[in-house]
């Protein structure tokens, strides 16, 4: 995980506890990234070798005396099939052979581990989003219960989550293999006990389809009508375009969202007006168990509703009873009931079948105006005067099995299930970038977080670039056997050789053609569905097209500037202060473009003053468009080398009415005065440029991050953006010393 980028509160507890005391922070990932620069040790993975990498630290610790042979033989089974499975990493030379990591850091790691009381091993989908995705938190949890440094203060192993709530949909059987209350699907006393509980006619006795191949189903008429609830599955699963093949046929697709515009609200029959995270009502669960209530703290807009509220109604027409929900308290009441039936507390767990540690027995006769005001909790619950006494769930050595034992699951390593070829020599690994969430139909709509990274881009080592024939900062065709997409590549001395990486944000609302997940491989791990992210074989060439461009629009005359957009092979969409900025493409020839312009841009009112700057020998061709002496549009056709600093025109938007200087300027292409530039956005809480926090390092003999936040107040919110401060104080020190 890139923690700096994606869990960045966090991160920054972890930053503050290396500053207080001694913290030895390793950090496994096959790029070196935000979260590297403070990290005493990198392993540079091969993508898909976490398992070996975790056997063969399972093999060093009990070859070496690490094991807690108290701890293993009193609260855990299954040890010597999982040394068993792991004796192909028997030795440390097989482990550097199969992850590429060298036999200096491989044994540093190891040692670390072994001889370091307290470990904390931070996962998240770099090791879920894998067709091993299982094998490799089970390899994990393996390392923690040999050596018994597990549910203790400092030592566990833990799933940072890709959602905020993500253990509180596990929590209502929100996935297709399990139950509500964290009840077993595939156990019949645990049907019954659902079935009982609900007065049901009829429970699941199997698995549903998990979201790969429940669009197969779809593609396939198996599923002839589908409900699609917050989430965009035309963006953010793998072969993406087979989940658009499938809505196409399918007889009746519903979509519950908050935005008009998705990829997958374009196939809605029927579209849902849903409610956003500030105008819900209920209560979330973090990956500590931590219940907190969510508040309102936005009216509904129009006809919006929350999902609960949609189901009932849906449920109730359809003739179901059991939905008569009037609030979220209702739900929750259901919710803690079901997770007390039949089931008691750790003391009664020898008598208790059913035992499961989700209890919420002490929160079962809330009132309403007590669920209001609920304090945030860990469960489980058991009576209202345990409610704060569960820190470490299994610090007793008591795990959730039936005889309280923990299970060591025997892991074996393997090659992802599609390999490089001679067709595809490079392997794809995804992931997400600081400022934007997920796929961007709320965060791409804000101009301050759509200015850290603007375009989709992926990254490439420079030898592999020059192998290929690319250029910095041009386009490039990224090509799978699923598909196909076009990104500004971005050389990076970060990124291993024969590895790519494109982030999984950006889609057909933002770029022509963008969408990774196309490219991205359908496989998926046999246990938890989970998609194969981080390792698609792929291959890479240039993007040819005869001249590129920058159009800005001012908000509100978007439409006049949709022809061009339509018919433009390639373009990107960025979120600017009272203007979107459009970075254009084509394969057309120069003379047929800037022949065509005034059509293209529909601005033919007389209230419109033109302003035209044209060079076909220079393949040079600048527009501006003014109203009121205000500042509308602005399309320029240059050299990229040729093209105007975009934060510069973007700040032209902002004015009133333009002076002549500025005119004259917009006109040339040149800022008049560069020298108050912020430069690329580097704080986005603060709006703090890359050009301000350099000056401030230099005016103030600035070493550390902290005296840039206490001037500029960069870094002091999410903190998500300290590890480019400190990369840019080192670089003023070097540039300093040379």
């Amino acid at each position: 995980s890139n923690t700096a980028w994606c869990h960045p509160v966090l991160y920054q507890r972890i930053m503050k506890a290396k500053e207080e005391r001694d913290l030895f922070v390793v950090v496994i990932d096959p790029r070196f990234t935000a979260t590297c620069e403070a990290a005493d040790l990198h392993l540079p993975i091969l993508p898909g070798q976490d398992v070996a990498l975790f056997n063969g630290l399972l093999q060093y610790l009990q070859q070496n005396g690490h094991a807690d042979l108290d701890f293993v033989t009193h609260h855990t089974q299954g040890l010597e099939q999982a040394l068993a499975s792991s004796s192909t990493e028997s030795s440390i030379e097989s482990v550097v052979q199969r992850t590429g990591i060298t036999i200096e850091k491989l044994t540093l790691f190891f040692q670390k581990f072994a001889q370091t009381d307290k470990i904390m091993s931070l996962f998240s989908m770099g090791v879920n989003q894998s067709s091993q995705g299982v094998d490799k938190a089970n390899s994990i949890i393996n390392c923690h219960l040999l050596t018994g440094k597990i549910g203790k203060p400092g030592s566990a192993p833990f799933s940072m989550t890709g959602q905020p709530n993500a253990m509180g949909g596990r929590e209502v059987g929100g996935l297709a293999n399990m139950l509500a209350s964290h009840l077993d699907l595939d156990n019949p006393q645990h049907q019954q006990l659902v079935q009982d509980f609900w007065q049901s006619p009829v429970i699941a006795r199997q698995p549903g389809l998990k979201a790969v191949d429940l669009f197969q189903a779809v593609e396939s008429g198996k599923i002839k009508a589908i409900w699609i609830i917050a989430t965009n599955p035309i963006v953010s699963l793998p072969d993406a375009d087979q989940v658009k093949r499938a809505l196409e046929k399918c007889e009746f697709v519903v979509v519950s969202d908050i935005c008009l515009d998705t990829d997958t609200t374009q196939y809605a029959d029927v579209l849902l007006p849903a409610l956003g995270w500030g105008e819900k009502d209920g209560t979330v669960t973090n990956s500590e168990r931590r219940i907190s209530r969510q508040k309102a703290f936005l009216p509904a807009p129009g006809e919006a509703e929350a999902d609960w509220w949609a189901i009932s109604r849906v449920a109730q027409v359809l003739g179901f009873r059991g939905f008569d929900f009037n609030n979220s308290h209702d739900i929750f009441l259901e919710h803690a009931r079901l997770s007390a039936y039949q089931n008691g507390s750790l003391s009664q767990r020898a008598d208790t079948p059913n035992f499961r540690y989700f209890n919420l027995q002490g929160l079962t006769h809330l009132s309403f105006a007590e669920y209001h005001n609920l304090a945030p909790i860990q469960w489980p619950v058991w009576d209202k005067q345990e409610v704060h006494q569960v820190g470490q769930l299994f610090s007793p050595g008591q795990f959730s099995h039936a005889d309280g034992k923990a299970r060591l699951v025997p892991t074996v390593a393997a090659n992802p299930i599609h390999a490089i070829s001679a067709e595809y020599p490079l392997i794809l690994n995804t992931g997400r970038i600081r400022d934007q969430w997920h796929t961007m139909s709320r965060t791409g709509l804000s101009a301050s977080l759509s200015q850290h990274r603007t375009e989709p881009y992926c990254e490439l080592h420079p030898h592999d670039a020059l192998k290929y024939g690319l250029k910095d900062a041009e386009l490039v065709e990224v090509k799978s056997a699923w598909g196909s997409c076009v990104l500004r590549v971005q050389f990076s001395q970060n990124m291993r050789r024969g590895q790519i990486f494109a982030p999984i944000h950006w889609n057909d609302q933002f770029a022509s053609d963008a969408r990774i997940g196309k490219v991205v491989n359908p496989v998926v791990d046999p246990i938890s569905g989970e998609p194969e992210f981080k390792h698609t074989p792929v291959m890479i060439q240039p993007f040819y097209t005869q001249w590129q461009g920058v159009l800005y629009v001012r908000e509100g005359f978007e439409q006049q500037i949709q022809t061009i957009i339509e018919n433009t092979v390639w373009w990107s969409k960025i979120q600017t202060t009272q203007a979107i900025r459009y970075e254009l493409a084509d394969r057309r020839r120069f003379s047929d473009i800037t022949g065509q312009i005034k059509s293209l841009l529909a601005f033919d009112d007389e209230s419109f003053e033109w302003l035209n700057l044209e060079d076909q020998t220079a393949h040079i061709s600048h527009s501006v468009v003014l109203q009121d002496g205000q500042l509308i549009a602005s399309f320029y056709i240059a050299p990229a080398a040729l093209l105007p600093d975009r934060d510069w025109v973007a700040g032209l938007f902002r004015r009133e009415r333009l002076s002549a200087l500025h005119r004259k300027a917009l006109l040339a292409g040149q800022a008049m005065s560069m020298g108050n530039s912020e430069g690329a956005l580097v704080c986005s809480c603060f709006k703090v440029g890359k050009n301000r926090i350099i000056q401030t390092i230099k005016d103030k003999n600035i070493t550390h991050e902290k005296q840039v936040t206490a001037c500029l107040k960069a870094g002091g919110n999410c903190g998500s953006c300290l590890p480019e401060i400190r990369g840019l104080i080192k670089a003023c020190q070097t540039e300093c010393i040379e």
